[in-house]
């Protein structure tokens, strides 16, 4: 009976999301851009009659829902940060590498930045994937005083502290733990222009994927 509700398809993906905190229809959605909106409802009806998650109305907008991990739920957290350590160990690297996505990098990215280092006020780094199109070549994280972190596709219009190019690859390379942000600096495969302190400061703010500082048995 666990087997047949954890093992069908995207059901651990999005039990990883509930997790890590995410508890929004949109936001379970950009930590799992390859699934549609109909099998993402599908999953959270199936683990909401089996006990895992529960639904709650928000008040001041109607019809919109926060989905949260019951008792039940939150028991599985070591099991899905078991299954995440053993893919960060076993699974090779190039595997994890073909299917690169920005976008899911990016929202990663986002919810592990730690605003306590940053100055106390609007702080804007703007990532650039000089090897995609247009239309994903340009990010920006917005930390706001107050622990608000949001993450932007298009020109949120403020000015810039930070500016951070490089390609996707380099950039899953390091949030993954395979490549040390100091080494792809020295190699010029990253290039960081402006604030000299956040940029500094960049591996105290910006925390890398719980994964990477685990042992890998493989390459």
């Amino acid at each position: 009976m666990a087997a047949e509700i954890l093992c069908s398809r995207w059901t651990l993906i999005l039990l990883r999301e509930l997790v890590v905190g995410s508890t929004r229809f949109n936001d379970l959605r950009r930590g799992m851009p390859r699934i549609s909106p109909a099998l993402l409802s599908k999953r959270l009806k199936e683990l909401e009659a089996a006990g895992i998650v529960s639904r709650f109305p928000v008040n001041a907008e109607p019809g919109v829902y926060e989905y949260r991990l019951t008792e039940a739920g939150r028991a599985l957290k070591p099991i899905i940060e078991a299954v995440g350590h053993w893919g960060h160990r076993w699974v090779e690297s190039a595997a994890s590498l073909k299917n690169l996505d920005p976008n899911l990098l990016m929202w990663d990215m986002r919810r592990n930045i730690d605003p306590k280092p940053l100055p106390a006020r609007r702080t804007v780094v703007q990532v650039i994937f000089a090897d995609l199109d247009e239309a994903s070549r340009k990010w920006w994280l917005i930390v706001q005083p107050g622990d608000d972190v949001d993450l932007c596709s298009v020109d949120p219009g403020f000015d810039v502290d930070l500016y951070l190019a490089t390609d996707l690859r380099t950039m899953t390379e390091v949030w993954m733990g395979y490549v040390d942000i100091a080494r792809a600096k020295d190699d010029g495969r990253i290039i960081f222009t402006g604030n000299p302190s956040l940029e500094a400061d960049f591996r105290s703010w910006l925390r890398l994927s719980g994964f990477a500082r685990k042992e890998r048995s493989i390459t």
